[in-house]
């Protein structure tokens, strides 16, 4: 039997009187993939702050052996010298420095007090090799791509001559061929004898990538089971209490007049002029629908997504109609003084003000509604709206004064939507709306999509996730290479007939029922 490389022992986490993590155990052995599953805000990160020392030794209950010894950290810098590496759903690269300059930061090699860059060269060469990264190690980290970057941070991690690689929602903002590629890593690294905790809300990788699967609920250890011989279905019952006999629900809702058309969209790279992230796009959007929007990573969605909010970096030209009227928004002001509301694809970046507390943010697009004459806030009705969107969106939150940037994806993607909610629209724009989120997280935001239609608002759904736009939308546009290849109505569409629709090599834009 292999012997045992990690032991976390009744671990406790306190955030003043609430147990974030409650008396957790767990064990992983030499070579093995365990995958922590749990509904966000369940304490799997927290957890693994606690083991990576981003909480240190001695502000947590229980004990943590590695490698047969008790693990005394005081810092992230004590457990990278003992083989463990976290590598976090935001990447912690530094995108002006090179590939090689990443890789060694903070672990350079030197000769007699100066740099040896042949042998750092040839070693992160090795390293590269290993992550099936063929890219010169001299590239700055911003000229790649999401999943490159990804694969730079393992090799970052291979290089510290990891034995417990840590990963946080490795895959959430990855193709589908980047995370194949991952995953045939994370496989490899079991040859090596390098134990890996995998994170992921997506249960079909969880299934095919594990070992081992341990699921907590609400900070305490629910199962710890062998993953052969379990369901999808026996881990969303673990993870959430309850049976989801209905992941996507459907609920009638009609279809109200014309609010939106867009005719000749086209928007260019913002810096090269000569591609078209948006070619020519036309559709319309009516009042109580959801208008899903398919296609592969790179095939415009964001970008036409940015154009009607005026949030577009580069050039671009079309014209839109909203209620009948012509508009042009410069900004996002404009824009949701005319009804339109976006919750932005990177909710890190677009959505938040980490620092600021959740009812601030919350509250922050909406100030003027809690403003009188004299420009002085009526701050019992703005906490009273805080309280409100809190409750109704069910955002998990210690207190409304905490820092946004301390709630889990879920929760912060929750409140980003009770931001938009505040601004009462008309039109909703949700770019990737449940990534990185829960099952039951997912099902929450689905209901409430659902209830923001029957109410009149219309909604435009962009994501990744093929079975999501097919349960959730009336209408689906397909595109690829910023055409709109197919405007399909959601009659039984299966996810190869849009995929078929747009990768298709005519120009033609498809237009009828399915």
């Amino acid at each position: 039997m292999a012997s045992v490389l990690l032991e976390m022992r009744n671990i406790t986490k306190r955030f003043g009187v609430v147990k974030a993590v409650d008396n957790v155990s767990l064990s992983v052995e030499p070579g093995q993939v365990l995958s922590l599953c749990g509904e966000n805000g369940s304490g799997k990160s927290t957890l693994m702050k606690v083991l990576s020392a981003v909480y240190p030794y001695g502000t947590f209950e229980g004990e943590i052996l590695f490698g047969g010894e008790p693990l005394v950290a005081h810092g992230v810098r004590d457990t990278e010298q003992k083989g463990i590496a976290i590598i976090h759903q935001e990447l912690a690269l530094v995108k002006q420095m090179t590939v090689l300059e990443n890789i060694f930061l903070g672990a350079e090699w030197a000769k007699y007090g100066v740099m040896d860059y042949d042998n750092m060269y040839l070693r992160c060469i090795r390293m590269l090799a290993q992550v099936k990264l063929d890219i010169d190690p001299n590239t700055r980290v911003g000229e790649l791509g999401l999943g490159q970057q990804q694969l730079v941070e393992i090799a970052k991690a291979l290089n510290k001559q990891v034995r417990l690689l840590i990963l946080d929602e490795p895959t959430a903002s990855l193709t589908e061929s980047e995370t194949a590629i991952l995953l045939d890593i994370v496989n490899d690294l079991r040859n090596h004898d390098i134990a890996c905790i995998y994170i992921s809300h997506k249960l079909n990788e969880v299934k095919a990538i594990s070992d081992v699967i341990c699921v907590i609920r609400d900070g305490k250890h629910i199962a710890t089971r062998a993953a052969e011989g379990l369901s999808e279905e026996d881990l969303i019952r673990m993870m959430v209490g309850r049976e989801l006999t209905e992941l996507y629900p459907h609920e009638p809702h009609a279809v109200g007049e014309e609010i939106l058309r867009v005719e000749g969209l086209t928007a260019w790279h913002p810096v090269n002029q000569h591609i078209r992230r948006v070619d020519n796009a036309a559709f319309s959007l009516h009042k109580g629908e959801i208008l899903g929007v398919a296609g592969l990573v790179g095939s415009g969605r964001t970008e036409l997504a940015q154009c009607l909010f005026g949030c577009y970096p580069g050039r671009w030209e079309g014209r839109i109609t909203l209620h009948g009227k012509p508009v042009r928004f410069s900004n996002c002001r404009q824009a949701m003084a005319h009804g339109v509301a976006m919750v932005p694809e990177d909710r890190k970046k677009d959505g938040i003000v980490p620092i600021m507390s959740v009812g601030s943010n919350i509250t922050l697009a909406a100030l003027s509604q809690f403003s009188g004459s004299l420009s002085v806030v009526d701050e019992a009705g703005e906490q009273a709206a805080i309280r409100d969107a809190i409750a109704r969106l069910k955002v998990k939150t210690t207190s409304p004064e905490l820092a946004i940037g301390r709630l889990s994806g879920g929760n912060q993607q929750k409140a980003i939507l009770a931001k938009c909610l505040l601004l009462n629209p008309a039109i909703l724009i949700l770019d990737e709306p449940t990534r990185g989120i829960d099952i039951g997280a997912k099902q929450e935001i689905y209901r409430l999509i659902n209830q923001l239609v029957q109410q009149g608002i219309a909604v435009i759904m962009i994501s990744s996730e093929l079975p999501e736009v097919l349960g959730i939308s009336d209408r689906v546009l397909a595109m690829h290479q910023g055409v709109i290849k197919a405007d399909l109505i959601n009659r039984d569409l299966t996810q190869e007939q849009v995929m078929e629709a747009a990768l298709r090599s005519d120009s033609h834009v498809e237009n009828h029922a399915v």
